[in-house]
């Protein structure tokens, strides 16, 4: 039986950086499951003054904001990330024996480094009803879930990567009440490596709407990449009988078929390795175009078979994903990848980077994508998409019934519900007003999570 808070409660939100140009990554997933909760919730998000995760410098104003529905409270951060000292520290400490200090001087140099907000949570934390804190690698929370663990919600957003072997985030999986795991991949992986000792588990991820025009139960839509055929229909308006994504295509000078790619603009996130397989692809076939959308971090060869589309507005987003002919996932870090899915959700297929257990996962799952290990298979995959637009159909379709059965944002908030009467349900006052599902000794009758 589904369980449901009758109360609103007030929640805060912490994360490391927030706002609504930062698209990917936890951030992204975070702002969108605070809008959502926001519906029918006070819902706060404490954080830092950061724009940018490479410096952490304070670009954003300290105090109060508002941003779509949701308080902000931003605090400024003590000091700078020297990204090179940085990354020669971690080599360090990655590959030889080191103290708990070590560690603890690496968490600091990593920052977000914000004495002022954990101050601040220290301080009020017992306002909130329920904390919830979004990935598990950075200081915030790190430091913030030893303040108040009975009523913290984890999000880790975890892969396997070697931050995740140090010693210091042994308490991060054992503190929280609650965890909510993006895949059961992602669960598997965690509960192998640490002692999990929350009361209460969920496999939860992140919603992605489908977009209302490209609904099952509407009429079928044109191939991705496909050029519609106007000798039926004249009256039709000119705009109504446009491809989808006809205006990004037109926009980026994007005229035959492409594969996109959104996100950090990064060597971390496989994109050298993406475009380096991509020319391969490029000198034996000729005919595509690889397109990056994002934030650049990493310079970008000038090669004729590459467009930089640079940052997107959300809507500018959707009509890249719905113009591509596939979308590439090159990551081979990946916790949920919420770029796979909008790619599902929009019904284009994704061609994914088999190093990611979860990527793969999503690929065998839906059957809506191809995985490759090296750069043989990466053109083999791209060719037979590209040449092929009955097979990028029925992929799209299979991909959009994917999300729908399982990223729906029903779906996903009534999953948080679940967790929040877990969690909310300790505080005293709360559960004298009592909650659904809850019997009078104030134990939850909610199933245990699958």
């Amino acid at each position: 039986r589904q369980t449901f808070l009758t109360d609103t409660v007030k929640l805060a939100f912490i994360v490391q950086r927030y706002g609504a140009e930062i698209l990917g990554g936890s951030e992204y997933h975070c702002r969108l499951v605070a809008e959502h909760l926001a519906k029918r919730h006070e819902v706060e998000v404490l954080t830092t003054c950061a724009k940018e995760y490479t410096t952490w410098d304070n670009v954003y104003s300290e105090g109060s904001d508002r941003i779509c529905g949701v308080t902000v409270r931003r605090f400024a951060n003590a000091q700078s990330r020297d990204l090179k000292s940085f990354n020669e520290y971690s080599d360090w400490i990655f590959s030889n024996p080191h103290t708990t200090q070590d560690e603890e001087r690496w968490l600091q140099q990593q920052g977000p480094w914000c004495p002022g907000l954990i101050n601040y949570l220290e301080q009020k934390h017992k306002s909130y009803d329920a904390l919830i804190f979004f990935t598990y690698l950075y200081a915030p929370t790190v430091l913030g879930l030893r303040i108040d663990p009975k009523r913290s919600i984890l999000v880790p957003t975890a892969h396997d990567e070697p931050a995740i072997r140090l010693g210091i985030y042994e308490p991060v999986f054992s503190l929280p009440s609650a965890i909510a795991y993006n895949t059961g991949v992602e669960r598997g992986f965690l509960r192998q490596r640490f002692s999990i000792s929350a009361q209460t588990e969920e496999v939860v991820g992140c919603g992605v709407d489908l977009p209302p025009h490209l609904d099952e139960t509407q009429s079928e839509l044109l191939p991705n990449g496909a050029m519609e055929d106007n000798s039926e229909n004249e009256n039709l308006t000119k705009s109504s009988r446009q491809p989808p994504g006809a205006l990004f295509r037109r926009r980026h000078r994007l005229h035959g078929p492409f594969a996109l790619y959104g996100g950090r603009i990064d060597p971390g996130k496989g994109c050298e390795e993406l475009i380096e397989y991509f020319g391969t692809y490029a000198s034996q076939h000729g005919d595509a175009t690889l397109a990056l959308m994002g934030v650049k971090l990493m310079p970008i060869p000038e090669e004729s078979f590459v467009r930089f589309a640079g940052m997107l507005s959300e809507h500018e987003r959707l009509e890249a994903l719905e113009a591509a002919t596939v979308v590439v996932v090159p990551s081979p870090y990946e916790s949920l990848s919420l770029l796979a899915l909008e790619a599902f959700a929009v019904g284009t297929p994704v061609i994914a980077n088999a190093r990611s257990d979860v990527l793969t996962d999503h690929c065998q799952r839906s059957n809506a994508g191809l995985y490759y290990a090296d750069r043989e298979e990466f053109v083999e995959c791209l060719q037979l998409l590209v040449g092929d637009p009955k097979l990028r159909d029925a992929m799209g379709q299979n991909g959009r019934r994917y999300v729908k059965d399982n990223y729906g944002w029903k779906t996903i908030i009534t999953k948080y519900e679940r967790l929040l009467n877990a969690v909310a349900s300790k505080r005293g006052h709360r559960a004298s007003r009592g909650f659904r599902g809850q019997s009078r000794s104030g134990r939850s009758r909610s199933r245990a999570p699958r």
